[in-house]
């Protein structure tokens, strides 16, 4: 038996608003709470992403430990090169593509995020 219910990803960063922004283009949805330190957004599907204002913030790197990612995403895609172009138009950068049905990219404050074929 669970002890409770996945309610929220909670993602720090520098900028809440800039980083909702991000994500809205990139999956869709609502911004269902906002102000200056906090923005959540509800998904198309119901699921909740949220961005929290962290002061010092620094993003980690990717693939090494020195400062390791805290969480990513896997966003499922129809075509990888055509969503490449449109994260990487959104303020995304490419790390990694060796894999055919994934690649992984940092979003605006960092963070590791992949699209991949499913």
């Amino acid at each position: 038996m669970a002890i409770g219910d996945l309610y929220d990803v909670v993602i720090d960063c520098p900028e809440p608003v800039k980083l909702a922004d991000f994500y809205q283009q990139l999956v869709g949805g609502e911004i269902v709470d906002a102000d200056s330190d906090w923005v959540s957004l509800r998904t198309g599907n119901g699921r909740r992403l949220s961005f929290q204002q962290v002061e010092g913030y620094t993003a980690p790197r990717w693939p090494g430990q020195e400062l390791p990612q805290q969480v990513h995403l896997d966003v499922a895609v129809a075509d990888l090169d055509a969503a490449e172009a449109e994260v990487l138009a959104l303020g995304a950068a490419k790390l990694h593509d060796k894999h055919a049905a994934c690649r992984v990219y940092a979003d605006p404050a960092g963070h590791p995020f992949c699209l991949v074929i499913v």
